[in-house]
């Protein structure tokens, strides 16, 4: 037997976005619908990798068939790449000979959960732009606009108004301080990501927040709970156990918060208890609507259909939360952006209500 070759790599790591994910799960259903072997089908993605990194991956995976490993123990090698609900969802389908079946469901509810996710960051993208283009043009306007006609109003000695002093003294912070405020923001920028790679409650905190926040919070609630009903309710249909089911439904949640509560039902499950049961004991973050409804699954025995369910359930309550985001975002931010703008202004007009004033007609 050959050696295999490392799995680690010194500049370069594979990489597979859900959409090239899908892809390649469906190339290879397809491949293996058609009768072609593995090790040839991993031959021809392999062949077909634009990506350097990709391309050496798959000559891994199909280093390991070739060898007689199978083929969810050589992407399991790959845990950034193809995760446990990939893996699983393989390794059922090579035990019980359904590889086509399974590929093409799994490649189905991959392309379900990129779908997903460009609607929450399709729904965040829009405003998020106009508040930054907001707050630049009036950084630009307290910059270079309003320090041109400061001197003018002070030349007049006019006792300037409290709108016009407060834009005039974050003008001279902007304009004196620039530098040491755009270094602050990196610094922090930088501490918020490397509390978030490195300290767990720091990140566990910041997930809270998030499933808190008015609007978004619902939107995030509703997208992880599609994601823990889809995942869980495939993993029951493909027959997998449920203390494993459970344990790969959390491994697949991003939410920290979410994950704990998986894994305290886990914990549940082996002490005796119901599913059901432990979600309405935390009614915040499982609707008594999806709780009911598990119960429901429990006793007549259809708890795979009924969480796949509930999955499009919550994916329609989350589509009517994006275009209710939509409706809501646009007259905040114009009122917002109309509050900024008119500032500015009545900082600039009022002065010369009051300069204009104080002139004595000849």
């Amino acid at each position: 037997m050959n050696k295999k070759p490392k799995t680690q790599f010194s500049l370069f790591r594979p990489r597979l976005s859900l959409k090239e994910q899908a892809v390649f799960v469906k190339r290879l259903s397809l491949l293996v619908k058609a009768g072609v072997p593995l090790l040839e089908s991993m031959t021809m993605l392999e062949e077909q990798s634009t990506s350097t990194a990709n391309k050496k991956m798959f000559g891994e995976i199909r280093h390991d068939i070739a060898n007689g490993l199978s083929l969810f123990k050589s992407l399991g090698r790959f845990p950034k790449v193809f995760g446990e609900f990939t893996t699983n969802i393989i390794r059922v389908g090579e035990t019980s000979g359904t590889l086509y079946t399974n590929l093409k469901y799994l490649s189905d509810e991959i392309e379900k959960k990129r779908q997903l996710r460009q609607k929450v960051v399709g729904a965040l993208v829009y405003p998020i732009i106009i508040i930054i283009a907001a707050v630049s043009i009036s950084a630009l306007m307290t910059v270079f606009l309003f320090p041109k006609l400061m001197p003018i109003f002070q030349s007049l000695n006019v006792p300037l108004p409290f709108t016009t002093r407060v834009l005039l003294y974050i003008s001279f912070v902007l304009i004196n301080y620039w530098f040491f405020i755009i270094i602050g923001i990196i610094v922090l920028i930088v501490i918020f990501f490397v509390l978030t790679r490195t300290s767990k409650p720091f990140r566990y905190a910041m997930h809270s927040i998030c499933l808190k926040l008015p609007i978004v919070g619902v939107m995030l609630k509703h997208y992880y709970l599609t994601n823990i009903c889809r995942v869980s309710g495939t993993l029951f249909k493909s027959q997998v156990r449920v203390l494993e089911a459970i344990d790969v439904t959390a491994e697949t949640t991003a939410n920290l918060v979410y994950r704990d509560r998986l894994l305290k039902l886990r914990l549940s499950i082996t002490k005796g208890g119901k599913i059901s049961s432990y979600f309405q004991k935390h009614p915040k973050l499982f609707p008594s609507m999806l709780s009911n409804m598990v119960a429901v699954g429990e006793k007549t025995g259809s708890l795979s259909d009924t969480l796949m369910y509930l999955g499009e359930i919550h994916e329609s309550e989350l589509d009517e939360q994006t275009k209710r985001l939509s409706s809501i975002i646009e007259p905040v931010l114009m009122i917002g952006v109309g509050l900024m703008v008119g500032f500015i202004a009545i900082s600039i007009i009022t002065p010369i209500y009051e300069v204009t004033q104080h002139l004595n007609p000849r």
